[in-house]
């Protein structure tokens, strides 16, 4: 089934085929959980988001207009999730959240300033690695509760080379970055 598009496989979904579905979510699935990961939710609550995501496509999918961009459909359908999850929470900050903040010392306009400009930096880095790396580093970063076995199956690696393929990566993301031209200061 992976020579499959997403067009087929959503149309096949519709139709009932429930080997369609599971390939769909074993293709998605990392996409999906990214996200929910990436908007700081705790695992649970990721689960919440990247479970209603589904049913809401399960529930949509018939509606989809343009069945190829399938990916790009998920990512915002989680997003919206995550906001609302994010949205219903009571204001109540944990203990773990006040140390965080209590560490942060630099609250001023200049540190903002060099913090937006190192991201942007970095952002533009990781936009320029390869599908394998953005989905392993930000996997890595955002869902750090996965096994090795668990990253490997969803970025499609053998289980053993998780270890060399994120530090060939990292490589590449600091070769990436000294290319930019980041600045020291940015860099801090």
């Amino acid at each position: 089934m992976d020579a499959l598009s997403t067009t087929d496989l959503l149309r096949d979904a519709l139709a009932g085929e429930q080997a369609a579905w599971r390939e769909l979510v074993g293709r998605y699935a990392p996409l999906v959980w990214q996200v929910a990961r990436a908007h700081r939710l705790t695992p649970a609550d990721a689960a919440d988001v990247s479970q209603n995501t589904w049913i809401i496509l399960a529930e949509k999918a018939g509606t989809i207009r343009t069945p190829e961009r399938l990916g790009s459909w998920l990512a915002t359908t989680a997003r919206r999730e995550c906001l609302r999850v994010l949205g219903s929470r009571t204001r109540e900050i944990s203990t773990d959240q006040v140390e965080w903040i209590v560490r942060q010392d630099d609250y001023g306009p200049e540190a903002a300033v060099l913090r937006s400009d190192r991201d942007d930096f970095l952002w533009r880095a990781f936009e320029q690695l390869s599908q394998r790396c953005r989905s392993l580093l930000g996997l890595m970063a955002f869902a750090p509760e996965l096994s090795y076995a668990q990253l490997a199956k969803a970025v499609g690696v053998a289980g053993t080379s998780v270890s060399t393929t994120r530090a060939r990566c990292l490589d590449i993301l600091r070769r990436k970055l000294a290319i930019i031209g980041m600045p020291e200061e940015v860099a801090g």
